[in-house]
C-alpha cells in the first residue's frame, strides 16, 4: 500500500463558498500513483469548512451562502463569543454544521467524484485569511 500527506495552503478568499477541487488535484500529484484508494481532506481550522457538493452553477454557492447567513445570523444578542467580531460565533457554528474532514474514493488515479460533484472550501469569516488543508492519500 502507498500512503502521501501533504498539507498545503490556500490563498485567502472571501466569505462564501469556492470550489478548489482543481487546487487540491494540482498540488497534490502523488493521487496519479494510487489506482484504487482513498483521500482525506482536512481542514486545520475551526471557523472554516469543506463540503462536497454542486460543482457546475455558481448559483448554487451565492444559494448556500445565503441560507446559512438566515440560519446563522451575525450579531446575535446571546453569543458570548464574539473576540473577533460579529462574524466570529456564527463562523463557529456554520463550520461545524458542515465538515472538516472529506473522504474521497481515488479510482485510476483520479478522485472519483461525480460529475456535477466538487470540492467547496466554505469561507464563514469576513476576513478569515489563508487556510491550511492536510491531504493524506492511501491505497494500492
Amino acid at each position: 500500500m502507498k500512503m502521501f500527506q501533504q498539507q498545503i495552503r490556500l490563498h485567502e478568499k472571501r466569505r462564501g463558498f469556492h470550489l478548489i477541487t482543481a487546487e487540491i488535484v494540482h498540488a497534490f500529484p502523488e493521487i496519479r500513483e494510487i489506482k484504487t484508494g482513498i483521500c482525506q481532506v482536512f481542514i486545520q481550522h475551526t471557523s472554516a469548512s469543506l463540503s462536497i457538493n454542486e460543482n457546475a452553477d455558481p448559483t448554487v454557492r451565492q444559494d448556500f451562502e445565503m441560507f446559512f447567513n438566515k440560519a446563522v445570523p451575525e450579531n446575535d444578542p446571546d453569543y458570548l463569543h464574539d473576540d473577533e467580531g460579529s462574524d466570529d460565533m456564527p463562523a463557529h457554528i456554520k463550520a461545524s454544521l458542515l465538515d472538516t474532514s472529506l473522504m474521497i474514493p481515488i479510482r485510476n488515479g483520479m478522485l472519483a467524484l461525480g460529475m456535477w460533484q466538487g470540492i467547496y472550501l466554505c469561507e464563514h469569516r469576513n476576513y478569515g485569511g489563508s487556510r491550511n488543508l492536510m491531504l493524506t492519500a492511501w491505497g494500492e
